[in-house]
C-alpha cells in the first residue's frame, strides 16, 4: 500500500515539471511553489512595449510587405504631424477675423507648433534608440489627441495657443520621430524613395485639413470642425499603433552635442541659410489665405482652396528632387537650385494683382516649397564627413532650425502689422536669397566650384 502511494507521487511529480518542491526548515513536509504566471505576463508585456527581445535582425529588406507597410505608417504620421501644420494658414485667417489680436500674435499658435515638432523630436528619437517606440509614440498620439479635442472647446487666443500651439506640437513631436526613424530602419539602397513617399503625406495633410475646413466650418462651427479633424487623427494614428513594428534592437544613442561640428564652417553656414529661408516659408504658408481675402477680395471659403493648390502641386515634388539629387545632381546641388528658384519665385509675388495671377504663383511657389522640405535634412546629412555623427548633427540643426521656425510666423506679421504686403514679400524675399547665398557657399566651401561636380 505504501509503495503504491509512493509510487503515486512520483508519477504525480514527473506530470508537473511546472512545481518545484522545496522544504522548510523545521519541517518534514515539502512545500510546492508554482511559477508565476505575473512574471510571464510581464516579460510578455515588456516584449511588446520594448525591443530587448529583438536578437539579430539581419539586414534592412529593402522591400517587402512588411518594409512599405511601415512607409505607410509614416506616411499617416507625416500626415497627421506636418500636414496640420501646415494647414495653420487656414486657421490663421479665420482667427484674424473672430480674434482681437492681430496676425503676428496668431502666428505664434502656428510657429509654436512647428517648433516644438522640431525640438522634440530630438529627444524622442533617442527613445526609440533606446528600445521605447511603442511608449513613446502611444504618449504622443494621446497627447496630440487630447490637444486637438481640447482646442474644439477653446473660446481664446491664450487656449488656442496651449491647444493648438503647445500640445498638439509636443504631441506631434513626440512620435512624429521614432515612426521617420523606423522606416530608416527597413530601407538601405532604397530609403531616398522610401522617405520619399513618407514626406508626400506632408502635402496630403495640408490638403486634408483644409478641405474639412472650408466644408464643415460654415454647416456645424469651428466646435464640430475640429473634433472631426480629431477623429481623423484618431483612425490614422489607430493604424499607426496596430501596424508599425521596430525591427532593431535598443542601441546606444550619440551625443546630444558635437563640438566639433561648431568648427565645421560648411555646415555652419548650411544651418544659418535654412534659418534664413525657413521663415519665408512660413510666411508663405501662414499668410496665403489672408492675402487672398484681404488683397484680392475673396471669401473666407474660397481663400482656402489658395492653401490647398499650394500643398497640393507639392505632392510629386517631394519624390522627385530626391532622384534628381540622388541620380544625378546630388543633394547639395540640386537643394542649391530649388531655393534659387524659390526665391525668384517669391519675389514675383509682387506682381500679382489677379485671382488668376495669385493662382500661378502659388503653384510655382509651392513646387519648390515642397523641394525644400523634402531635401534639407538630406542635404544636412550630405555635409557630414563622419557618419557616426550624423544623428548628433541632424539632431543640433534641427533645433537651431525649429527656432527658426518659431520665429517666422510672428515676424512676418509684424512687419506686415507695420507696412504692408509688399514691405513683407520684400523682407520675405531678401530673406530667402541670403538663405540660398549662404547654403550655395557651404556647398563651394565645401566642395569648390567645379559645378559639375555631383555633391
Amino acid at each position: 500500500m505504501d509503495s503504491n502511494v509512493e509510487k503515486a507521487e512520483v508519477l504525480d511529480r514527473k506530470q508537473t515539471p511546472d512545481k518545484i518542491f522545496l522544504p522548510i526548515q523545521g519541517q518534514g513536509a515539502p512545500l510546492t511553489r508554482t511559477k508565476s504566471a505575473t512574471s510571464n505576463t510581464l516579460a510578455r508585456v515588456s516584449s511588446h512595449l520594448t525591443t530587448r527581445s529583438i536578437t539579430n535582425p539581419g539586414p534592412p529588406p529593402d522591400g517587402g510587405l512588411q518594409a512599405w507597410i511601415q512607409v505607410f505608417c509614416a506616411w499617416l504620421a507625416v500626415t497627421n504631424t506636418w500636414g496640420f501644420v501646415n494647414s495653420f494658414g487656414a486657421f490663421q485667417t479665420y482667427y484674424a477675423s473672430i480674434l482681437p489680436e492681430p496676425n503676428s500674435t496668431i502666428s505664434w499658435i502656428g510657429s509654436t507648433q512647428a517648433c516644438l515638432l522640431f525640438v522634440v523630436g530630438i529627444f524622442s528619437g533617442r527613445a526609440f534608440d533606446a528600445g521605447w517606440f511603442r511608449p513613446t509614440v502611444l504618449l504622443g498620439i494621446s497627447v496630440q489627441i487630447l490637444g486637438i479635442f481640447t482646442m474644439s472647446a477653446a473660446k481664446n487666443y491664450w487656449q488656442l495657443l496651449l491647444t493648438q500651439g503647445i500640445c498638439t506640437g509636443i504631441g506631434g513631436g513626440i512620435f512624429f520621430m521614432p515612426v521617420m526613424s523606423l522606416v530608416a530602419t527597413y530601407f538601405a539602397k532604397r530609403r531616398g524613395l522610401a522617405i520619399g513617399l513618407v514626406t508626400v503625406g506632408n502635402s496630403v495633410g495640408g490638403m486634408i485639413y483644409p478641405t474639412v475646413v472650408r466644408q464643415l466650418l460654415p454647416q456645424v462651427g469651428f466646435g464640430w470642425t475640429v473634433r472631426v479633424l480629431g477623429f481623423i487623427n484618431v483612425v490614422c494614428l489607430t493604424v499607426v499603433i496596430a501596424f508599425a513594428k521596430p525591427r532593431l534592437p535598443p542601441r546606444t544613442s550619440g551625443p546630444l552635442w558635437d563640438k566639433d561640428s561648431l568648427k565645421d564652417v560648411p555646415y555652419i553656414m548650411f544651418v544659418l541659410g535654412i534659418c534664413f529661408l525657413m521663415p519665408s516659408i512660413y510666411f508663405v504658408f501662414y499668410y496665403v489665405a489672408s492675402f487672398a481675402r484681404d488683397e484680392l477680395g475673396m471669401p473666407y471659403t474660397q481663400s482656402l482652396n489658395v492653401v490647398i493648390i499650394l500643398n497640393g502641386v507639392g505632392v510629386p515634388f517631394r519624390i522627385l528632387p530626391g532622384f534628381i539629387g540622388d541620380r544625378y545632381l546630388g543633394p547639395l546641388n540640386t537643394f542649391s537650385l530649388c531655393t534659387f528658384f524659390a526665391s525668384v519665385v517669391l519675389f514675383c509675388w509682387l506682381g500679382v494683382t489677379s485671382i488668376p495671377t495669385y493662382y500661378t504663383f502659388i503653384s510655382f511657389y509651392g513646387i519648390f516649397a515642397a523641394a525644400f522640405q523634402s531635401l534639407f535634412t538630406t542635404a544636412i546629412m550630405a555635409l557630414s564627413h563622419d557618419i557616426t555623427k550624423t544623428g548628433t548633427r541632424l539632431g543640433m540643426a534641427m533645433t537651431v532650425i525649429g527656432f527658426s521656425a518659431l520665429v517666422g510666423g510672428p515676424l512676418s506679421g509684424a512687419i506686415l502689422k507695420a507696412s504692408n504686403y509688399t514691405t513683407t514679400i520684400c523682407w520675405a524675399g531678401t530673406s530667402s536669397l541670403v538663405g540660398w547665398g549662404l547654403c550655395t557657399t557651404a556647398r563651394i566651401w565645401k566642395h569648390g566650384w567645379v559645378v559639375r561636380k555631383k555633391c
